[in-house]
């Protein structure tokens, strides 16, 4: 399954999270399969996560004229990790 995960955009696993969400709402699997669907549903959604907070990143910045990358100036966040060395 996680093979089949990694092949998909974006948007197939948004819809296949949305099919298990709906699934487990309606009640109409057994224990067994709701656990399984539970587990895949997770892992979808951390690879959701992993691929906006990615592309956040990625809109976060732009180029310098030399190339390089600088922070967008209308972005609230620097780097998660702390490593944008300002200094106050």
């Amino acid at each position: 399954m996680a093979d089949q995960q990694d092949n998909q955009t974006f948007e197939q696993k948004m819809a296949e999270l949305e099919k298990i969400v709906t699934q487990l709402e309606q009640g109409n699997v057994s224990l067994e399969d709701s656990m399984e669907k539970f587990k895949t549903g997770i892992q979808l959604s951390e690879q959701l996560q992993t691929t906006l907070t990615n592309a956040e990143h990625t809109m976060a910045k732009m180029m310098a004229k030399d190339g390089s990358e600088v922070p967008f100036e209308g972005s609230d966040k620097q780097s998660e990790d702390g490593s944008d060395d300002q200094q106050s």
